[in-house]
């Protein structure tokens, strides 16, 4: 095989390394008889025409047999075969992982199928074994027939069943929220759903944007969908016919002339803000006297979409910070001056299907006394990630940094505490009691204000 091709390909010996160090300790690598280096065996003695019938059963093909004190013998392992001239990694070659490339270089010139090797598995292979020790479900790989997904989501519309996912801590595809009105939601796809099978394909182990990839299709096509449901022991199967999904991020839940307007927001897209801003202004004149602002079921989203929608309600100040990997801190601050909802009273509805961005927003919220928050303790996801585009076509997902709230509160993992927790088995009911303690609060908060307001100066 030639010198370029081992070279250009070391880093794929990730996988190849760990294959052969299990197979070897499982005792599917049997060990040869005898190295170039043992003397002959001596011939084995005749067996018995008979076994006597206490004898024990034969051991095993591979497996050591037992010693006369009943403990087993040490395995058998070969000699090693010294190379001809040792291997030094070429320049480049990370120090860390020279053991890798040679255990690559060996396969690629000495491994029997040799021939038949296929660089891109072993490529891929390797770079999910380096993912797979970060333990770290949000750092993952993009194949080339994935990456272009990425960008598609910020463009207003895409064809596929419209639920919002996202890979949790033990790496299954969640249900994050079904977006309104979408093919998911009509077919009883409900958050915190977990999606195992697409097509009677296994999606385990695959990426985020590549389980995506497999649900995903044009308008009118039928995917079959194995799911459990959450609270439900057995998965079933749930036939979802594809769509086109328009990406609507600002809905508002109340009539004109309600006393209190609803407003949710699904997502943070790149016009978020500036529909929110509209919304509230409508429902302000319209004669609203306070917003609830509800982030339930809301995955996240654009960093700087995040951003622009807290600076609506405050004045100044820091709305998040973030700290890489060499401990560097940025700040983010108001960034608008439009605030048109800055000293309207407020409440923010929260649920643990909160994530990312949504958690940016109702963290600021509390820590500048903005807005009591009801529902429940929100995702935990706090991470700040990159897609880097690779040489093969495809990316990588990065985690590069974690977000902080003002007061300093770690997102990643943690979560946002709600300050009324209002939580029930049923989703349903959960909906509608944390919808009603929001009015309630408002309603106090409203009061409140009036009557400090009313209250002559001494």
């Amino acid at each position: 095989m030639p010198y370029q091709f081992r070279v250009k390909q070391w880093f794929a010996a990730t996988a190849a390394a760990g294959t052969l160090i299990a197979a070897a300790a499982c005792g599917a690598i049997p060990p040869p008889a005898s190295s170039p280096t043992d003397s002959p065996p001596a011939s084995p003695a005749p067996p018995p025409a008979t076994a006597p019938p206490s004898a024990a059963p034969a051991a095993a093909p591979n497996q050591p047999a037992a010693s006369v004190g009943g403990a087993p013998d040490a395995p058998l392992l070969p000699t090693p075969v010294p190379l001809g001239e040792p291997l030094v990694a070429p320049d480049g070659v990370p120090e860390e992982i020279a053991t890798v490339w040679e255990v690559w270089n060996l396969l690629a010139s000495e491994h029997v199928d040799r021939d038949q090797f296929n660089p891109d598995d072993f490529t891929e292979s390797a770079i999910r074994g380096l993912l797979a020790a970060l333990n770290d479900p949000h750092t993952n790989y993009v194949r080339p027939e994935a990456f272009n997904i990425q960008n598609s989501d910020i463009q207003g519309k895409f064809e596929g069943i419209g639920a919002h996912v996202s890979m949790s801590a033990d790496g299954r595809l969640q249900v994050v929220a079904p977006i309104a009105g979408s093919p998911a939601e009509r077919s009883g796809i409900r958050p915190g759903d977990i999606i195992l099978e697409v097509d009677g394909e296994s999606i385990a182990g695959l990426s985020l944007i590549e389980a995506v990839g497999k649900i995903r299709g044009e308008r009118g096509t039928v995917v079959r969908l194995l799911v459990r449901h959450l609270g439900d022991a057995a998965p079933v199967i749930v036939e979802v016919e594809r769509g086109v999904i328009p990406l609507r991020s600002v809905i508002v839940r109340s009539q004109p002339g309600d006393r209190f307007a609803h407003i949710r927001i699904t997502n943070f897209y790149e016009d978020t803000a500036d529909r929110l801003s509209d919304a509230i202004e409508d429902a302000v004149d319209g004669g609203a006297a306070g917003i609830v602002l509800d982030v339930r079921d809301n995955p996240g989203g654009l960093l700087s979409s995040v951003v622009d929608v807290t600076s609506l309600f405050l004045d100044d100040g820091l709305i998040l910070y973030e700290v890489n990997g060499e401990g560097e801190r940025k700040d983010w601050e108001v960034s608008r001056r439009d605030r048109v909802a800055e000293s309207v009273p407020m409440v923010a509805l929260a649920n643990q299907f909160s994530a990312s961005a949504s958690e940016i927003l109702v963290g600021a919220l509390q820590d500048h006394d903005r807005a009591v928050v009801i529902g429940a303790t929100t995702f935990g996801k706090g991470s700040v990630n990159i897609l880097r585009e690779l040489n093969n076509g495809g990316g990588l997902f990065i985690t590069f940094a974690r977000w902080h709230t003002p007061n300093g509160r770690l997102i990643s993992g943690n979560g946002i505490a709600p300050d009324i927790e209002i939580t029930d088995l049923n989703a349903r009911e959960a909906d509608v009691k944390q919808l009603q303690k929001a009015m309630e609060t408002l309603e106090s908060e409203v009061e409140r204000r009036a009557s400090s307001t009313e209250r002559p100066a001494a």
